[in-house]
């Protein structure tokens, strides 16, 4: 970059023959008084707005030229030419500043995350028979999740050997410092919980469940605990387990226990994430209705793409995704095995338009397919939605 002395030396010197008086006043913001040489008005006394380009220097110039012309004095040929290459030059330099000054194109926050899920029977085998060869532990799967270059882990709570109940503080801090030795971030964990029950006792388990699981993500340094809104006991439908109850009854009964989990949470920095998954919440409309019902900043939507049972699942995730604060990116958005695949380029745009900027946790399922390749399944879904992301 030229030097500014240089330029403004040039500038004195490709005019001095044609100006009778030059007088140059250099005006320090906090130390100078404000310059008379403009003594026209404010429009015309240095008004730069503050977020105007401008010359790094503190220094801020007022040049007043009074001059004469005087009896014309060409200045030679060659040093004209030398000076106004100068004079290019500075325009190439306030150029090339002002784009350094322009806003940087918007850099997209979205993160890739896997969902332990993904794993569920390697990792029940490692749980049940840590000998057997297809058996997986927590620390296999961070390896895994780093090598195929996820940016974070979503560590479902039902994989520590401890579920339902917690885990030490030992096995927590292993899990935490394993993932950030890895450079993983940990997304969030999740649990079972019974909201659609008549049963208040059932239902209060759950509730207690949550909280103590809002403890572990506190020490995990997950921001998010996913919970369900569906009905996990058989015969897994919400009409038979909530004794006759009306819909609204048994929204009303969710919405005041996930209340008061979010009250919890909230005062540990945590979401509450409610996914649709099962048998209560069918599309975006139902999850949406809850939230509302809710009505707590801390009990957010987690966005499941494979579980919304409509006709354009993509048009439920739209609805829903405004309240989401974590997802779960399924392999088809229909359910069901060998229906037409996610499309990534959809999920990302419909993340995007909703101000979204958090993970985007993918999570696989054999769903009855015999020697299902989980691993590289992962690994084709993953490419799929970073390619989505860098677009």
């Amino acid at each position: 970059m030229v030097g500014w002395g240089c330029i403004f030396r040039s500038l004195v010197s490709a005019i001095g023959s044609q100006v009778r008086v030059l007088r140059v006043r250099v005006r320090v913001p906090g130390l100078t008084p404000e310059p008379e040489c403009l003594n026209q008005g404010p429009e015309a006394r240095d008004p730069a707005p503050e977020n105007a380009s401008s010359l790094s220097s503190p220094l801020r110039f007022c040049i007043l030229l009074r001059f004469r012309t005087l009896h014309p004095m060409p200045t030679p040929r060659r040093e004209f030419l030398k000076h106004s290459a100068w004079l290019s030059l500075a325009a190439l330099g306030l150029t090339a500043r002002a784009a350094d000054s322009a806003p940087a194109a918007k850099i997209s926050r979205l993160r890739t995350s896997l969902n332990a899920y993904s794993f569920y029977v390697e990792l029940n085998l490692g749980l049940k028979d840590p000998t057997n060869p297809k058996a997986m532990n927590l620390h296999q799967l961070l390896t895994f999740t780093a090598e195929a270059g996820f940016d974070a882990i979503d560590l479902t709570g039902y994989f520590f050997a401890s579920y339902p109940k917690a885990p030490t503080d030992a096995e927590i801090f292993a899990i935490k410092h394993e993932a950030f030795r890895l450079g993983l971030e940990i997304s969030g964990s999740g649990v079972k919980n019974e909201v659609t029950t008549a049963d208040k006792a059932l239902r209060a388990e759950g509730k207690q469940r949550i909280k103590d699981w809002v403890d572990v993500c506190v020490k995990l340094g997950a921001p998010v605990l996913r919970v369900f809104a569906d009905t996990n006991i058989p015969p897994q439908k919400w009409q038979a387990v909530s004794g006759g109850a009306s819909r609204d009854v048994v929204e009303g009964w969710i919405a005041d226990d996930f209340r008061e989990c979010a009250e919890y949470a909230a005062a540990r920095g945590i979401f509450i994430g409610v996914q649709n998954h099962g048998d209560f919440l069918t599309t975006g409309a139902e999850h949406v209705s809850l939230l509302k019902r809710v009505n707590h900043p801390n009990c957010r939507a987690i966005v499941d793409t494979g579980k919304y049972l409509t006709e354009d699942p993509y048009v439920d995730m739209a609805l829903a995704a405004p309240y989401a604060v974590n997802w779960q990116v399924k392999e088809t958005p229909f359910g069901k095995p060998n229906k037409p695949l996610t499309d990534m380029r959809k999920i990302v745009k419909i993340a995007r338009d909703a101000g979204y900027n958090g993970y985007l946790p993918i999570e696989s399922l054999p769903m009855g397919r015999k020697n299902y390749d989980t691993p590289g399944e992962l690994k084709r879904m993953l490419k799929e939605l970073k390619a989505a992301i860098a677009e």
